[in-house]
């Protein structure tokens, strides 16, 4: 499967924020680092790729009147961390409202620095 290359450079923020699955309430992993198009997840155990998923994901302080957001991802891809014990995961989000979009950037200008 070959990948859209990516537009938007990725942001690092200083939390790494939990992310749950909707459906089961299940925290699966913590953000690493996030776009308006997508996100890198760290977790424990490894994610199946081309699935779609419902995510909700806690804010670190109230952001746009939001303590978190929720959207959907097509997960593309996941590898071994550097440290063995965790997975990485890329996903592209699916579907987000203005709203969340918004919110999403108001987060990323609060606790965002860019990777070089």
């Amino acid at each position: 499967m070959q990948h859209e290359k990516r537009v938007l450079k990725r942001v690092h923020l200083i939390y790494y924020l939990r992310i749950f699955d909707v459906d089961s309430g299940v925290n699966i992993g913590h953000l690493v680092d996030i776009t308006t198009q997508g996100i890198m997840m760290i977790s424990e155990e490894k994610i199946p790729t081309d699935k779609e998923y419902s995510f909700s994901m806690k804010l670190p302080d109230i952001i746009s009147g939001r303590e978190e957001i929720n959207f959907s991802a097509h997960s593309l891809w996941c590898k071994k961390d550097f440290n063995p014990d965790f997975y990485v995961s890329g996903f592209k989000i699916k579907k987000i409202s203005h709203q969340e979009v918004k919110t999403i950037t108001a987060l990323i200008n609060a606790y965002g620095f860019k990777s070089q």
